[in-house]
């Protein structure tokens, strides 16, 4: 190892917001953290929602909303139902104003 480049490797106090410490080895001396393994949710089975700027309450809203709007078919799933009732209509028009797709396939399959 070349002398001198190295960062010093102290001791150091590891300090958590719910107030347990522990003692490690870092190149800072103390270190503060906001979950460790006595308050983290993972290790504890509570369920803690830590919320940023209403993000848990808009995550819910729309939840909520999917909830109630179950049965209703989305904006893309209607557009597609009408193009392909669209698309079914033109096939069995009988006066032939159709797109030629149908009258192809039945002429292939009277050949």
């Amino acid at each position: 190892m070349k002398a001198g480049i190295h960062p010093k490797y102290v001791e150091s106090t590891v300090t958590c917001a719910c107030g347990n410490s522990w003692q490690t080895r870092s190149t800072r001396p103390t270190l503060r953290t906001d979950l460790c393994n006595v308050c983290h949710p993972f290790y504890t089975g509570e369920q803690r929602i830590v919320d940023t700027a209403g993000q848990v309450e808009r995550f819910m809203k729309k939840m909520e909303n999917a909830a109630v709007s179950s049965g209703k078919p989305s904006k893309r799933q209607a557009r597609l139902a009408a193009r392909a009732a669209e698309i079914d209509s033109q096939k069995r028009r009988p006066d032939g104003e159709g797109d030629g797709a149908a009258e192809v396939e039945t002429a292939e399959t009277e050949a």
